[in-house]
């Protein structure tokens, strides 16, 4: 049942039976197996299906979501969560305007906090740089004019603003400490993307200075290998644009 959940034609008859009410209220369970297994089913349930997205949050998805996530809960809850959150998030304005409007953005932040939590960093990481690069393609992009008004929507998200105030600048870049080169992948995106707005910050930080350095030799040793095993453009070589861009950015 739960895979067919992600199919849009079965989240709507689910919808239509009253279901989504239930697993909301699921959420609350003080039995973290039922909260966990209720978080699962509402973002399979969210993704990419509009009609989900604004009968969940008028069901007060999102403020039971945060609560799951601002409290102590076990890691397998909090990961299912931040599932159904991004499925809520993703490509839908008015949830991120009220994500920002609930503190949500603190919420995330508080999981850096806490010990046992650093499964959930990259998705965070992932998360965010998913919703800023979504707004900037879509304010980029000659739309035709039924876009307009989702383009004035994402101008009320004032989600990079909060991202800088609320010390992103600074937490973001820790994380390329991470020995994975998946989670530095994904952390170097989302600080290229930051640089233009974290510039100074960026500049003033010699700790940052030093980790590019080191990646930046890392990755050109590894590119080089996999060159001389003939792939030209191998995934080494990548994360090595990456950092000489975001090197580039800062002198």
């Amino acid at each position: 049942m739960e895979a067919a959940l992600s199919q849009v034609d079965n989240a709507k008859d689910f919808l239509s039976m009253g279901g989504l009410q239930l697993v909301i209220e699921g959420l609350n369970s003080s039995e973290a197996s039922l909260k966990e297994h209720a978080a699962f089913v509402l973002g399979a349930a969210l993704s990419s299906n509009p009609k989900v997205q604004i009968e969940a949050i008028e069901g007060g998805a999102l403020q039971k979501l945060l609560v799951i996530l601002a409290t102590e809960q076990p890691l397998a809850v909090r990961k299912k969560a931040l599932f159904a959150l991004s499925s809520m998030l993703r490509h839908f304005p008015y949830a991120q305007q009220q994500f920002l409007k609930l503190g949500g953005l603190q919420v995330l932040r508080s999981l850096f906090r806490q010990k046992g939590m650093e499964p959930l960093h990259v998705r965070v990481v992932t998360l965010l740089y998913d919703l800023i690069m979504e707004k900037m393609l879509l304010e980029d992009s000659q739309q035709e004019e039924q876009m307009e008004e989702k383009i004035q929507q994402y101008q009320q998200v004032r989600l990079v603003p909060a991202v800088v105030e609320q010390g992103w600048c600074a937490l973001v870049p820790n994380l390329l400490a991470m020995p994975e080169h998946d989670t530095r992948e994904k952390v170097l995106k989302l600080v290229g993307v930051l640089v233009a707005f974290c510039r100074e910050h960026y500049r003033g930080d010699p700790a940052l200075g030093t980790t590019l350095s080191l990646l930046r030799s890392e990755y050109e040793e590894l590119a080089a290998q996999e060159q001389r095993e003939g792939d030209k453009d191998g995934y080494f070589r990548e994360l090595l644009g990456s950092i000489d861009t975001i090197i580039q950015e800062l002198r």
